[in-house]
């Protein structure tokens, strides 16, 4: 996959098309992560996400991808703008009614009370103006569903300093929706 990559990075673009089968299943479970806490009746499906990301993946020119970890990465980061995008329209549409909830992390012992999609993103921006890599790595494991392995090796760093960003980058997102809220 790496050199497929590579070739489509370079200009190939037939590179780019054998990639896609290689791919789609990961988007898939990506997008079905990043979907996870839509409401039911939401307009679009894991595989539209997929499309739509793929398109703007492909649009966005040559891509700049080192390796797998970071094309998954970039393809993450680009499925959380996509849904950050709907959900502002929707929440102007209807003039900041039926907003919905979701949770930060599911996994993280403690995180009871859900917050909006757009409170996240908000956080997540305060948060890479404080530390840009703690941010980086709570997208890439939240929204990029990496786990620190993958992480750490995305961002070059130890997997103990991931674990310890994680921890922080959590604790820092919390804290800051609860007090602008």
């Amino acid at each position: 996959m790496t050199s497929l990559l590579r070739r489509w990075r370079a200009g190939n673009a037939a590179a780019g098309q054998s990639l896609l089968p290689l791919i789609y299943e990961e988007l898939r479970r990506i997008a079905t992560r990043s979907m996870r806490c839509e409401p039911a009746d939401h307009t679009w499906r894991p595989s539209d996400l997929v499309s739509e990301a793929y398109i703007r993946l492909i649009e966005g020119g040559q891509p700049e991808w080192n390796d797998r970890a970071h094309f998954f990465a970039v393809a993450a980061g680009t499925m959380r703008k996509i849904l950050i995008d709907h959900a502002r329209r929707r929440r102007a549409s209807k003039r900041g009614s039926g907003v919905r909830s979701v949770p930060l992390d599911e996994q993280v012992p403690g995180t009871s009370r859900p917050i909006d999609l757009i409170a996240l993103d908000g956080a997540l921006d305060a948060l890479a103006k404080h530390d840009s890599r703690k941010a980086r790595a709570l997208e890439l494991s939240y929204f990029g569903g990496l786990n620190q392995h993958e992480v750490a090796s995305e961002l070059e760093l130890h997997v103990n300093t991931v674990a310890r960003d994680l921890n922080f980058a959590r604790a820092w997102v919390r804290r800051y929706i609860q007090d602008n809220s």
